[in-house]
């Protein structure tokens, strides 16, 4: 792996992953009630983790997603056929959904493996009986019930392939989905919804990622997450300058941000040295500068999406913190969406 695709991989990955992750579970809540859904803690059920992301779903499919399909109509249709899909086949509806916080967990099924175990946390206003109900429906008779410490997890077997919101297409096989209380809601598979159950109302996830991951109060999405030493040991870097300006990573934090025309993106890496921020923005800077020749073998739109990110690219040592910061147009973000 070579030193440009290295950093593009780790600043894209932060920002897609995230936004993969929201939009691969189906969010739920089939009857929104008047009385509006009290302000959620962050941190409630949420499971030990190693990274967070908090996403603005309301925002996302009422201004990120239209300020980025808007000038293709077949996209954009395309991206709102697949949130009726989402539906369809479990019986749960984006829309009910105000915010979601997602938990991930680091494991490691064999000595060069990483495996990302995630929950989602839902917040709004839900019917449970509605929703189980609903659930039921969707399901066509493949589902079943399971009881957990006083409450009911209801795992819809779907079992296909759904292009989520017209992006990307994932294959979905078990999702268990429980009612927590009546603003929050449990979504992942049976053993991390059974761990969300057990964190309670207090959560048990780190109070520092939570904090990093709500640093910008008016992020689109938010996230913070650790580089654990034994998540640096699955990364292939491919050279030994490269690997030591990783391995100083401590964790990384940052933001997407939108408004009706335009899409930021923020990521900060926290090192353990000052001297080792420098290093590290020496070396992206260095590859900054080499980006217009991996652009010019790109063609149209991607590179002019590209050469924009490019451009705006901004890189800022802040004492043992690296900023990176870049700005694009919402619209030439379609170019990435088949």
């Amino acid at each position: 792996m070579n030193q440009k695709s290295l950093i593009s991989k780790v600043a894209i990955t932060a920002a897609v992953v995230v936004f993969v992750l929201i939009s691969s579970v189906p969010f739920a809540g089939q009857r929104q009630r008047t009385v509006p859904a009290p302000p959620f803690n962050v941190a409630s059920y949420l499971p030990a983790s190693d990274a967070i992301a908090v996403v603005d779903v309301k925002r996302m499919l009422n201004e990120t997603m239209p300020g980025i399909l808007g000038g293709d109509a077949a996209k954009l249709a395309d991206a709102n056929a697949e949130v009726d899909k989402f539906k369809t086949k479990t019986g749960v509806d984006l829309h009910s959904i105000d915010r979601v916080v997602i938990g991930v967990r680091y494991t490691y099924p064999s000595a060069t493996s990483t495996r990302l175990e995630t929950v989602a946390i839902a917040h709004g206003t839900f019917d449970a009986r509605a929703l189980a109900a609903s659930a039921r429906a969707a399901a066509n008779g493949k589902s079943r019930e399971e009881k957990y410490r006083g409450t009911t997890i209801t795992i819809v077997n779907v079992n296909d392939d759904l292009k989520l919101l017209g992006l990307w297409t994932m294959h979905v096989n078990e999702l268990a989905i429980c009612m927590l209380d009546q603003n929050s809601l449990a979504l992942g598979t049976p053993a991390n919804v059974r761990a969300a159950v057990d964190a309670g109302k207090a959560g048990r996830a780190p109070a520092d990622l939570v904090s990093l991951a709500t640093r910008d109060p008016n992020a689109v999405i938010g996230f913070g997450g650790n580089i654990t030493p034994e998540l640096l040991t699955k990364l292939d870097v491919g050279n030994d300058t490269i690997a030591k300006d990783v391995g100083a990573i401590r964790q990384v934090y940052g933001s997407v941000g939108s408004t009706q025309t335009d899409v930021t993106v923020m990521m900060v890496a926290r090192t353990d040295s000052i001297a080792a921020a420098k290093n590290l923005g020496d070396t992206v800077d260095g590859l900054k500068q080499l980006g217009g020749i991996f652009i010019m073998r790109m063609t149209q739109p991607r590179k002019g999406l590209a050469e924009s990110a490019l451009n705006n690219l901004k890189i800022t040592a802040h004492g043992n913190e690296l900023e990176i910061r870049t700005q694009v147009t919402a619209a030439s973000l379609a170019a990435l969406i088949k």
